[in-house]
């Protein structure tokens, strides 16, 4: 009996060493890949995650295939969490969480199961977008109106940074965004404020575009504010939050919670993979952006690609965990978790 348990301890050894000693190529041929999605479908996130689906396999390895499996859950920590976790560390699993994940994650250590820069971070395909707006009929027209006047937001859950944006810009400049929370995402949120249960929103900018460009064409809906560094072409006359910092403190504060803008729309992987398949999928990531099949599926949702690689994505997060205690510390105070 005791002969047989070690022939079969050892067959196993020997086939998870194969496993690990196969090429990449070879590993990857044919494979059906997890793509985990942290949100529902059809929001901001689906918007770049059924592209990436559709398109990234075949720069991996001939016959690869990429499947979204969603895993909504606390703005994506339950995704972020499984990833770390219990996913498989052999180069199977994908993922799309919040941009916002690594700064969660110093935030509210308890509810993270994970160390941000220990992920693998494979690329980001564009910087987020997200704005403030509000219906037409609202009672504000600008930024500086929603300084003195009460205004009503659909959120999802206090994890999401359709809640922590504005949340922040309450609790550092001002604002009286008035957070409604318990909506889905963001289809659901844009259709309440359509009907007229909440007067505003906040999300990235190509899901408006996308589900409903032809509010922004015959103005039924006005931007208040983006959230970011930079303001987006489309929106030259719409302020950023850190341009409206009033004073250093401010200034640092909102740079800091505005590094989810720099991470993006970004695909990442557990920890402790194989050297050589996190390179197959980071090239293949890379190749990807350069693609005009991939192109052209961005741009019927709006979406540009202003790509960064899994390396340089990985920095950002270090540099997040690094961040001094005293800046966390002002940052979880304005943060609303």
């Amino acid at each position: 009996m005791i002969g047989r348990l070690l022939v079969f301890v050892c067959a196993l050894t020997l086939a998870s060493a194969f496993a690990k000693a196969q090429p990449p190529a070879d590993y990857y041929k044919g494979r059906a890949l997890d793509l985990i999605v942290g949100f529902p479908p059809g929001g901001g996130y689906d918007l770049f995650a059924r592209p990436v689906s559709r398109h990234l396999g075949r720069h991996i390895a001939p016959g690869a295939s990429v499947v979204i499996r969603y895993m909504p859950g606390a703005g994506s920590m339950l995704a972020s969490n499984h990833v770390f976790t219990v996913a498989p560390k052999d180069g199977s699993v994908l993922a799309i969480v919040s941009p916002t994940m690594p700064l969660d994650a110093r935030l509210n250590p308890a509810a993270a199961r994970f160390e941000a820069s220990k992920f693998n971070w494979i690329g980001r395909i564009s910087p987020g977008h997200n704005v403030a707006f509000v219906w037409h009929t609202a009672p504000v027209r600008t930024v500086a109106d929603a300084m003195t006047t009460e205004v009503t937001f659909a959120g999802t859950g206090v994890g999401s940074n359709i809640v922590i944006y504005p949340t922040v810009t309450n609790n550092v400049l001002g604002t009286k965004f008035k957070m409604i929370l318990g909506y889905k995402g963001s289809a659901d949120a844009m259709l309440a404020m359509e009907r007229g249960e909440v007067q505003g929103h906040s999300t990235s900018y190509e899901i408006v575009k996308t589900a409903h460009g032809s509010w922004i064409e015959t103005g039924k809906v006005r931007f208040l504010l983006q959230y970011g560094a930079t303001r987006h072409p489309a929106m030259p006359e719409v302020p950023t939050v850190i341009e409206l910092a009033r004073n250093d403190d401010e200034r640092s504060i909102l740079s800091a919670v505005m590094t989810a803008v720099e991470i993006g729309r970004a695909v990442l992987a557990p920890p402790g993979i194989p050297v050589d398949r996190l390179d197959t999928l980071r090239r293949a990531f890379d190749r990807m952006m350069t693609d005009p099949e991939f192109a052209g599926d961005l741009k019927q949702v709006s979406m540009e690609i202003l790509p960064a690689t899994g390396e340089a994505l990985g920095r950002v997060v270090e540099g997040i965990d690094r961040m001094p205690p005293d800046l966390i510390a002002k940052v979880k105070a304005v943060y609303g978790n």
